[in-house]
């Protein structure tokens, strides 16, 4: 698989908390953009944030234990991949009832290998 020195970054804000029946948001999302042929996607789990409906601060301190962290998960690809999965971020969200918010940056991909094990 190759991917074009001009590329996109597709950047999801979530919270871990956020589910679709027993299945976390951002593992489904992760799971949607394999099937959907992308070149790869990470989750990153944040210590501390808040969102749009709230200004409390959700953190991993322990005495100020959250349930609700921050979860962002990024995914670069081609500009008509990433668009092309975008109908299917929406249907997640709609169907997890949850808020967040969703990125697209530029990026330019210098080197992608695939691990040939």
């Amino acid at each position: 698989m190759q991917i074009q020195r001009d590329a996109k970054l597709l950047r999801i804000f979530l919270g871990d908390s956020d589910k679709i029946g027993h299945i976390p948001v951002y593992e489904d999302i992760v799971l949607k953009a394999r099937d959907a042929g992308l070149a790869g996607a990470t989750v990153f789990k944040g210590v501390m944030g808040f969102g749009g409906t709230s200004r409390v601060l959700h953190t991993s301190k322990v005495l100020r234990l959250s349930e609700d962290l921050p979860i962002i998960i990024e995914i670069v690809d081609e500009i008509e991949k990433i668009e092309a999965f975008l109908p299917q971020l929406e249907k997640i969200f709609e169907s997890a009832n949850c808020g967040g918010l969703i990125t697209i940056e530029k990026a330019e991909v210098l080197t992608y290998r695939v691990n040939k094990k």
